[in-house]
């Protein structure tokens, strides 16, 4: 009986969630201005519940939408009637979510008896705990410190990995956009390959000899929760808006950096809702006070999915930063040595010219605030699977981008300023 409740809890807690049963998946290439043009009104329609993975920004670049079943005969329509082409990229969302959850049910039943696996998708708690362990493996080497609590009071929970000392230090970010599961994941990996291999990899001890790392595996954990448990799509915080029926802000334009500028939304109900102001939400407030109150770090990582990009500051605006060409060379060299390992193709340069322009965001701040090395990486994959990223690429995604986290690491450690 104990064994058929647990299974129920189990399921209850996976499949009692919003169903995308017949949502497609486009992929639109715009041919020029107008039909941009006509794609953003697309966008402004909010009865057709579209969702743009990723946004129309400049001619013969790729996007892609989500559309509801509801909306898919009325969006086709439109399209055609622009001459604007489109293939189906994903048929039907809700077949890759079934077999997501599916997945998740087995490993769960799994990790009873064989321990963690770090190549699944896990639930907040179970990452918690996983936390806690490698605190308890490696008493000497981790920490765990809760930087603050999310708008529904969850803790956001940082592991500190350091040799002692006051040291300069390294900040690596997930999750912050809830959805992108395989970023909570890789830096779940992450965390256990740095506490395993000091002592034995050299660059890794190297590196804490040197400096300490902090490194937040979830950076929105009430919109994690919510995306494992209501809606898998869910991007945003969650919390209340004043007069407002719509949940959550976008936490990737919340920051103190050309805050309500282009590529971010007044309307609270956009995906890409910029907040009522700069740093409203409380998990952004965490960071920045974390940040500003330790003084010494001197990289700012942020890992996001998906595209397989590598970019810089600015996102805001699309000036050249005066360390430009050392920021482009050392992500070049990242991206490279990314590539080495499964041949994964990563883009590289400032976020302006890569995705399009962006305000709010979090390495535009950090890169303001005097942190010379901010980065965000764009994980796998280019599309055909999108945030739905297959549980068996969680280890190579992380593998891969270990090496190109480790370029940057190692030129922080050798070039201090």
């Amino acid at each position: 009986m104990r064994w058929i409740l647990l299974l129920g809890a189990l399921i209850g807690q996976i499949y009692c969630r919003e169903t995308f049963v017949g949502h497609q998946v486009l992929e639109i290439i715009p041919r020029n201005e107008e039909q941009i043009q006509n794609l953003e009104q697309l966008e402004a329609q909010d009865h057709l519940e579209i969702d743009f993975w990723r946004s129309p920004t400049v001619p013969e670049q790729t996007v892609h939408v989500r559309i509801p079943f509801s909306s898919l005969q009325d969006v086709k329509i439109f399209l055609e009637s622009q001459g604007i082409a489109y293939s189906v990229m994903i048929k039907d969302l809700q077949v890759l979510l079934d077999e997501e959850n599916e997945e998740m049910l087995m490993n769960q039943r799994q990790e009873r008896s064989s321990g963690f696996n770090f190549g699944a998708y896990h639930s907040l708690d179970e990452i918690f705990q996983e936390m806690d362990q490698l605190a308890a493996a490696y008493p000497t080497l981790v920490s765990k410190l809760q930087i603050g609590s999310s708008f529904e009071n969850r803790p956001m929970n940082v592991l500190k990995f350091s040799t002692g000392g006051n040291k300069p230090a390294i900040w690596l970010d997930a999750g912050i956009h809830s959805r992108e599961w395989v970023t909570q994941a890789t830096a779940l990996w992450t965390a256990n390959k740095i506490a395993s291999d000091y002592g034995k990899d050299p660059s890794i001890t190297s590196l804490l000899d040197t400096m300490d790392i902090f490194l937040l595996p979830v950076t929105n954990p009430d919109g994690y929760v919510f995306s494992q448990t209501k809606n898998r799509m869910w991007r945003k915080t969650r919390s209340k808006i004043p007069g407002s029926l719509c949940f959550g802000v976008d936490p990737n334009r919340n920051w103190d950096a050309g805050f309500g500028g282009p590529g971010a939304s007044n309307n609270p109900c956009s995906d890409s809702y910029h907040g009522p102001s700069a740093n409203s939400e409380v998990e952004v407030q965490s960071i920045v006070e974390f940040i500003k109150s330790h003084g010494n770090i001197k990289a700012f990582i942020t890992l996001h999915s998906y595209s397989q990009l590598l970019m810089y500051p600015y996102g805001y605006k699309c000036t050249k930063l005066d360390d430009f060409d050392e920021l482009n060379i050392l992500a070049n060299s990242a991206a490279q040595a990314l590539t080495s390992l499964y041949g994964t193709n990563y883009k590289v340069g400032p976020i302006c010219s890569i995705i399009y322009q962006a305000s709010g965001g979090s390495i535009d701040w950090s890169y303001d605030y005097g942190i010379k090395y901010s980065f965000a990486f764009e994980l796998r994959d280019t599309g055909l699977h999108g945030f739905l990223l297959p549980a068996n690429q969680i280890i190579p995604t992380a593998e891969e981008t270990w090496l190109g986290l480790k370029t940057i690491m190692e030129h922080v450690r050798d070039h201090p300023y």
